[in-house]
C-alpha cells in the first residue's frame, strides 16, 4: 500500500505571532526584522510586501530600497515556539506520528489513521482540522514534498488531494515553480532556485526531464535531492518523538541584567530540578527564553549539554554566560526542558577496559553532536564505486554508528 502524506500549512505563521492582536501589519507591506547579532536578512513577508517583488531571506537593505515604506515587525522567537509546539501537540493528540519541519510547516503519515477514522483521507483531514483549531492549508500525496505542494496550492476549506504513484506526482508537480524547493525539509536546496532560475529552469517538469547526471554534476547532492523531489520521489519522514513539557518561569520586579538575571536563572534552575515530573532524570537540553523591555519581543536560545546533567552548580556554568547574549533587558527569564537524559548517574566498571571505554566515549560524543546538530551530524564515507569518473558517485555518506 503506497503512503499517504498529510501536510499542515499555515501561511506567515512567524509574522503572525510576532504581529499578535496588530492585525492591521498583516495588510500593509510588513517584514519580519532580523533576530539582533543575525544576519541582516529579513523573516516572512506579508502579502503587500510580496506585491514588491520582497521574499524571506532578502537582504534588509534590497528590502528597504524596494519599498522604503516597510514595516518592520520585532520577531517573537518565544511565542513562535510555544504556539508551534501547542500546534505539533494537537496533531500527536489525534495519533500523528509528525515531521516538524520550520514553524507553520508540518507533515505526518496518514495511512495509519484512515483505519483509526474510518473513511478516506477526509475524515483524517477533519480531525487534523478540529485538533489544531485555527485556519490552516492542507495538502494529500504519496510524498513529503508533493504534500507540500499540495498544501501550497490549497485554500483553508479545500484541501488539495494528488492519488496515484510516482507518474501522477510527477505530473502534478510538472507545471509548479523551482521556487517551491524552498520548502524542502532541506537546508541546502533554499538557494538552489535561484541558481536554477538564472540557467532558465522555471518549473519542476524541466529539472525532472534534465539527466540526474548533469543536475549532479553542476549542483552536487542538492541537485541530486532536487531532481528526485522533481520527480516524484522524496525521502522518509523522519518524525518527532514527543517530549514532555517541563518548564518554569520567573517575572522580574524590573528591567534586569547582569547579577540580577544570574540570580533569576539560578532560582529557575532550582525550581526545575525540584519539580516532581522530572522524576530524578537528568536534563539533556534546555530552551532559556526572555521577554524583552525596549525593543519588543522575545529572545530564545536552545543549548544541548556535553552530558546530560542534574547537578545545579554545572547547568548555572554552563547557562550564565548565555545571558550576556541578551539583545536588550528583560522583564521576564524562564527555563524550559528541551529533553530529558536518563535517571541513574554513570557507573564505573570494577577492571577498567580501555578499549570499550574509548568505544562508550565515542558513541556518546555521536550522541550529543546530533542531539545538538541533527541527525546528519554523524556521517562516514562508504565507497560504492570507485572508478566512476563522477565524484558523487564514487562514495556516499551513510550514518556513523561508532
Amino acid at each position: 500500500m503506497e503512503s499517504i502524506v498529510v501536510c499542515l500549512q499555515i501561511p506567515r505563521f512567524e509574522l503572525t505571532v510576532a504581529a499578535g492582536d496588530r492585525a492591521e501589519l498583516l495588510g500593509v507591506p510588513a517584514v519580519l526584522a532580523p533576530e539582533p547579532g543575525a544576519s541582516q536578512q529579513v523573516g516572512e513577508v506579508s502579502l503587500a510586501a510580496e506585491a514588491f517583488g520582497i521574499h524571506a531571506g532578502m537582504r534588509l537593505g534590497e528590502a528597504l530600497s524596494r519599498c522604503p515604506r516597510l514595516m518592520l515587525v520585532a520577531p517573537d522567537p518565544a511565542g513562535v515556539a510555544d504556539r508551534w509546539e501547542g500546534v505539533l501537540v494537537a496533531l500527536e493528540s489525534i495519533g500523528a506520528a509528525v515531521e516538524a519541519g520550520r514553524p507553520g510547516l508540518a507533515c505526518f503519515e496518514g495511512r495509519g489513521l484512515l483505519r483509526m477514522y474510518g473513511g478516506g483521507p477526509s475524515r483524517v483531514l477533519a480531525a487534523a482540522r478540529g485538533a489544531v483549531g485555527i485556519p490552516a492549508r492542507f495538502g494529500v500525496a504519496p510524498s513529503r514534498f508533493a504534500a507540500v505542494a499540495a498544501a501550497s496550492r490549497a485554500r483553508v476549506r479545500h484541501p488539495v488531494l494528488v492519488a496515484g504513484g510516482e507518474r501522477r506526482v510527477r505530473e502534478f508537480l510538472a507545471p509548479l515553480s523551482v521556487s517551491l524547493l524552498r520548502l524542502a525539509a532541506v537546508e541546502e536546496l533554499r538557494g538552489l532556485p535561484g541558481s536554477l532560475e538564472q540557467l532558465g529552469l522555471l518549473t519542476l517538469g524541466e529539472l525532472a526531464a534534465l539527466p540526474i547526471a548533469s543536475v549532479a554534476d553542476r549542483f552536487g547532492r542538492a541537485g541530486e535531492l532536487a531532481h528526485l523531489l522533481a520527480s516524484g520521489g522524496d525521502t522518509p519522514l523522519r518524525t518527532r518523538t514527543p517530549v514532555e513539557i517541563l518548564r518554569e518561569g520567573l517575572d522580574l520586579p524590573e528591567a534586569s541584567s547582569g547579577a540580577q538575571l544570574e540570580r533569576a536563572l539560578a532560582l529557575l534552575i532550582d525550581r526545575v530540578l525540584a519539580r516532581p515530573e522530572r522524576r530524578g532524570r537528568t536534563l539533556r537540553s534546555v530552551v532559556l527564553s526572555a521577554l524583552l523591555v525596549e525593543r519588543g519581543g522575545t529572545w530564545r536560545e536552545r543549548l544541548t549539554f556535553r552530558e546530560a546533567l542534574g547537578d545545579p552548580v554545572r547547568m548555572r556554568l554552563a547557562l550564565t554566560p548565555r545571558l550576556a547574549r541578551l539583545p536588550a533587558p528583560a522583564a521576564s527569564l524562564r527555563l524550559s526542558v528541551d529533553g530529558f537524559g536518563p535517571a541513574a548517574g554513570e557507573q564505573r566498571g570494577l577492571f577498567d577496559d580501555p578499549a570499550s571505554e574509548r568505544v562508550a566515549r565515542l558513541r556518546e560524543a555521536i550522541r550529543q553532536t546530533r542531539a545538538a546538530a541533527g541527525p546528519d551530524a554523524a556521517l562516514r564515507i562508504l565507497p560504492v564505486d570507485p572508478g566512476s569518473r563522477f565524484p558523487e558517485r564514487r562514495a556516499v555518506l551513510t550514518p556513523f554508528e561508532g
